[in-house]
Order: structure tokens, then C-alpha cells, then sequence
């Protein structure tokens, strides 16, 4: 016989339970139902036994139809309270009743089970776990571990498996406090400050992640806004919605109780909350996709999945959460341990529907992931069947206890404060180097532009003092231009026949005088015959040589350039009268070396 896919839902009035059989012969079925019982044959499907959250009657107005075209029979089972809310109509795996067994074995074991239960409910849970002096055990001893510490020896047979899957030695043979000194201590060899200083200052890769918005983000804020409307305080499976795959997951699973005292109940309750803080975390990260390093990110995070963590508060449950994101995975940031928090209140607060849905995705990663698949069996399958008879309330006693729970960096003794607040100072103090880098280069600019300006302004003088040395020498070469010119004239005159003022011509003897001052040569020739004129052009030759000398001395004293700036030199006349009327030698120029001549005729000699 096939068990087929089903599924339950409900109105105020009416459960209404849909099956899927396919292939079978519509005419040809039976159904069963009376109080919490409900049973279907369809062959070759059968639907042994469903045992409801709530009491059926049956009263006239049940009804079933079949469509053909799916293959699917819809069933309405009138409630017998109406308005009744059947809890826990998507916990497929708790619907479905136990198989029967021949032994007295099992029959003790649901007794027992019962009666542990019904503890359970009528006491109030407390999530501080009493403290046990710690005793040294028999070396020979196993120590047990796995889901409620219901399994040991395990490892033992699966060495091989050991170190892909845990991260202790020998497990077996490890008492629980050995194992959380030994996790310590690797944690702590294991973090790194350059790795986490590294994400906690370049930051923009986690805001990215931290952006990211899963499933039961919009699930919660309907659920509040629900309860805001109608006040009301139970599960939401509305909100939470099971894919066929998940649903056929849970109908794989076989339906069996579990034998645990106060102790172990602790155990699960933190150990699912660590599992659940571990896929939070692999969630955000991956953005809800999954890759091959999902399975090591869960299982790595979790204590309870590497180490075989038994924890005793849930506060140590978080302390242990944080220091392992904050040593082990790629992104580690405090800002993802709190997320992960944060997202867990919210799986819990949507009931035990959510946080099956969680640990059916972590069935399935664990599933694909060799040889991680043995973690199912120690842990996800078991917690699979155990949630989904949980009571809700304990979940919110379990979820409020959670938010009361302070996290902070100080707990996480890895002195992550004191390595922010020195990092801080060092980049502070680099910012204030390169500051003063800067102020040092701008003041290097500064002087050697200062340096190139002082270089421009003596060469520009001394370009200019080049350039009046230049206009000297060519006022020189012009002023010398001009004697040469006028000692061309001389000689044109010297050459020329002579004749006095009469309009006769004189005679062609001439007596040549040359007078220089050492740079230039004037000869100067004159008529033959010696008379007045002759004596009084050598008493003006005479006086021009003496006043030539004065000129060269001053011009040695420096004061030649101050006499030529103030006063300006007059052009030379040819002739010039005095008040007599008689013709004068004219001034002579203060420039070194000038000599000018003058030639007049005398009115007596007209």
C-alpha cells in the first residue's frame, strides 16, 4: 500500500482534508472518521490512521468530491465545536500514528512518554539549567550526544566520516566539559583581529547582506498586524506555507515519541535554538540561495552540530553563536550576530510551523552534502518529528526568554572593544601623518617656488643690466660713429683747396696736428701760412686736450653715468657768438673721450 500526499485545512465550521491519489479508481474508496480519528482507502493508496488535533462528528453535513482532472479527493468533516482551532493542521509527520508493534517494548516506552509529557505541560519551564559539580568519569564510559544526548557510540563505527563532519576526537570518550575546554581553546587559537578589523572597517559587503530580507520577515509583519486586529495569540500557519517537496519530507518521517527527562528537554530546547541562530546566519549570508559551503557554514556555526555541545543557559548558547561567526566563516561581523538574533526571535514567535520549515531546509542540505547526512541522523530528523508535537506556549516561553537575553561584545572574551578603540587611534594618528605630510610638501612647493621666483627676478636683473650694458656700448658705437663721421669731414675739408673769406684760394702746405685720448685719432690740417688763425686754433686745441683730461678723471671717480642721467647732453653747433660777436670754440661733450672743433672766421679779418 501507497501512503498518499494530504493536506488539512480549516474554517470556523469545517476540516476539510485534500488527497491526492492518482490512478485510483474513483468509485472504489472508503472513508473513516469518528472523534480524533480519520482513516481513507483508495487502492492502491491507504491513509492508515490521521489522528486529529480536534474532535469530528458526523452529522449530515460532510461532504467529499473527486476531480479527474487532478486526481484528488477534498473531503468537508463538520467540527464538533464550531469556531474550535485545530493546532498543528501542517504537522504532517505528528498527524500520522505510530505503527503498531508486537513487542511490550514500545508500549512501555509510550506510557513512559505520556507520563513525561503531561509533566511537561503542567510545569512551568525553566531555562537556566541547574549546575553540576563536575565529576570524573569512568574512562570506559561512553558519553552520549545527538539529538536529547539519546546516542552514543556512533563515532566509533564511522571513523572515517569523523573529521569531515565534527570537529572533536574521539567523542565517545570525551566527557561534556573536556569537549567545551577544548572548544574554547580552538576558538580562541582560531580568531583572527587582522580578519575581523579588516570586515569591521571595510563594511559595505555586510550592509549589502544585512539588506537582505528572507521569508519569515513578511510572515512576522502579517502575523503582528493580524494579532493587532483581532488580538488573538496562536499559531499562524496561514503565514507559514509548506512546498510539496517539504510536505513529502514530512510524510517520509516515521512518527515516534521520545523518552527525555527535564535535563535532556533542556538540551534540545538550546541546542535547537544554536542549529537555528547557524541557518540564520547562512541565510543572510547566501541571500537565501544555497551553495556547497551552506552545509559547513550551519554545521561549523552550531557547537551542538560540531562539537556536541550540551549547553546549560542561552546565554551560552549566544556567547558560543558569536564567537564562532566572529572566528570561522568569511564575513565575520558583530552586525551579522545580531541579525541572526534578531531573526530567530521571529522564526519562534511564528510558532513551531516556521521552525519546522527551517529544519526541513537543513534536512535537505545535510541531505545533499556528503558525508554531513550523518547530522540527520543525529540531529535534524529527530528534531523534525520532535517539534512538530511541541506545545506552542513553550515556544513562546522558549522565545521570550530569547529577547530578554543580553548580547553584547564585551561577552564575547575575545577583547573586540579594546581592538576597535586601538585601531581607531591608529587610524586617527595616520590621518594626522598624513596631514602633516601634506602641510610639509605644500611648504616645500611654497620655498622652492619662492626659490625659482628669486632666480627669475636676478636673472631678469641681471638680463637688464646686460641689456644697459649693451645700449652703452651701442651709444658708444654711435657716438663714435658720429667722430668718425666728423673726422671725415675733417679730412673731406683737409683735402678740399682752402679758401680764405675773400673767395681766394689758399695755399696747399698744410701742417697736420693729431689729438687723441687714446681710443681715437683726429689729424687735423691746416692752411701753410702761420698767422693769427693758426695761433689761436693751437690755444683751443690746448684747451679742448686739457678739458678732455678733466673728463677721463671724473669719468674714473664714477661720476660720469650720474652727470650724464641729470643732464642731458646738448647736441654740438657747428658755431656759436658771443656777445662781442666773435666766433668761440663751443662746449665739449662730458662723455669720455668727445672732441669737438669749431671753425669760424674772424669779422676783422673780413
Amino acid at each position: 500500500m501507497i501512503t498518499p500526499a494530504f493536506e488539512l485545512t480549516q474554517d470556523p465550521d469545517f476540516l476539510t482534508v485534500k488527497i491526492r491519489v492518482p490512478y485510483a479508481r474513483a468509485s472504489e474508496f472508503d472513508i473513516y472518521f469518528e472523534g480524533e480519528d480519520f482513516k481513507f482507502y483508495a487502492k492502491p493508496y491507504f491513509l492508515r490512521q490521521l489522528t486529529l488535533p480536534g474532535r469530528i462528528v458526523e452529522d449530515g453535513r460532510e461532504k467529499a468530491s473527486y476531480n479527474t482532472d487532478e486526481g484528488t479527493f477534498t473531503i468537508q468533516l463538520p467540527k464538533e465545536v464550531p469556531g474550535q482551532y485545530f493546532e498543528g493542521l501542517d504537522m504532517l509527520t505528528s498527524l500520522l500514528a505510530p505503527k503498531k508493534s508486537r513487542s511490550a517494548k514500545p508500549l512501555v516506552e509510550e506510557i513512559a512518554a505520556s507520563a513525561e509529557l503531561s509533566e511537561e505541560n503542567e510545569e512551568e519551564f525553566d531555562w537556566e539549567m541547574e549546575q553540576i559539580p563536575y565529576e570524573e568519569s569512568t574512562p570506559s564510559l561512553q558519553h552520549p550526544y545527538g539529538f536529547g544526548n539519546l546516542r552514543s557510540g556512533v563515532f566509533q563505527r564511522l571513523q572515517d566520516e569523523l573529521s569531515d563532519v565534527i570537529d572533536i576526537k574521539d567523542p565517545d570518550q570525551t566527557p561534556a566539559e573536556e569537549r567545551r575546554r577544548k572548544r574554547l581553546a580552538a576558538e580562541a587559537a582560531k580568531f583572527e583581529p587582522d580578519h575581523y578589523l579588516a570586515d569591521f572597517f571595510e563594511d559595505e559587503a555586510i550592509k549589502h547582506l544585512l539588506k537582505y530580507k528572507p521569508w519569515w520577515i513578511d510572515a512576522h509583519k502579517k502575523m503582528t498586524a493580524l494579532q493587532g486586529e483581532s488580538h488573538q495569540e496562536h499559531d499562524s500557519p496561514a503565514f507559514v506555507i509548506f512546498s510539496e517537496e517539504e510536505r513529502e519530507q514530512m510524510r517520509k518521517f516515521t512518527n515516534k515519541s521520545y523518552l527525555l527527562d527535564k535535563r535532556s528537554r533542556q538540551h534540545a530546547y538550546l541546542g535547537l535554538i544554536d542549529i537555528l541562530l547557524a541557518y540564520c546566519y547562512e541565510i543572510c549570508v547566501n541571500e537565501g540561495d544555497k551553495n556547497v559551503e551552506s552545509s559547513w557554514n550551519i554545521r561549523k556555526l552550531s557547537a551542538t552540530l560540531c562539537w556536541l555541545e550540551s549547553f546549560s543557559s542561552i546565554h551560552d548558547v549566544l556567547v558560543s553563536f558569536g564567537r564562532r561567526v566572529l572566528c570561522y566563516p568569511l564575513y565575520r561581523h558583530f552586525g551579522l550576530v545580531t541579525r541572526a538574533f534578531s531573526d530567530t526571535v521571529m522564526i519562534l514567535q511564528l510558532g513551531k510551523a516556521a521552525v519546522l520549515k527551517c529544519l526541513l531546509d537543513i534536512h535537505k542540505i545535510f541531505m545533499e552534502s556528503d558525508p554531513a547526512y550523518i547530522l540527520n541522523d543525529l540531529f535534524i530528523t529527530d528534531y523534525c518529528i520532535w517539534i512538530q508535537k511541541v506545545k506552542s506556549k513553550k515556544l513562546a516561553a522558549l522565545c521570550e526568554s530569547l529577547q530578554k537575553t543580553p548580547l553584547s561584545k564585551s561577552h564575547m572574551g575575545l577583547e573586540l572593544e579594546e581592538l576597535e578603540a586601538a585601531a581607531v587611534l591608529v587610524q586617527e594618528e595616520e590621518k594626522a601623518l598624513k596631514a602633516a605630510g601634506t602641510v610639509s610638501k605644500q611648504q616645500l612647493l611654497c620655498s622652492e617656488s619662492e626659490t625659482s621666483d628669486s632666480e627669475e627676478s636676478s636673472s631678469t636683473s641681471s638680463s637688464e643690466t646686460e641689456s644697459s650694458d649693451s645700449d652703452e656700448q651701442e651709444s658708444s658705437t654711435s657716438e663714435d660713429g658720429e667722430i668718425n663721421s666728423f673726422q671725415g669731414t675733417l679730412q673731406e675739408e683737409r683735402t678740399a683747396p682752402l679758401i680764405d673769406c675773400n673767395g681766394l684760394r689758399q695755399g696747399t702746405d698744410t701742417s697736420a696736428v693729431e689729438v687723441g685720448d687714446g681710443k681715437s685719432k683726429v689729424s687735423l690740417q691746416s692752411t701753410a701760412p702761420p698767422g693769427k688763425l693758426v695761433e689761436e686754433l693751437e690755444m683751443q686745441i690746448h684747451s679742448a686736450m686739457r678739458l678732455s683730461e678733466q673728463s677721463e678723471g671724473l669719468a674714473t671717480a664714477g661720476c660720469i653715468s650720474q652727470e650724464r642721467e641729470e643732464s642731458p647732453v646738448p647736441k654740438p653747433d657747428r658755431f656759436s657768438e658771443d656777445a662781442a660777436g666773435k666766433g668761440n670754440f663751443l662746449e665739449v661733450s662730458p662723455k669720455p673721450n668727445p672732441l669737438l672743433f669749431l671753425c669760424s672766421t674772424n669779422e676783422d679779418e673780413d
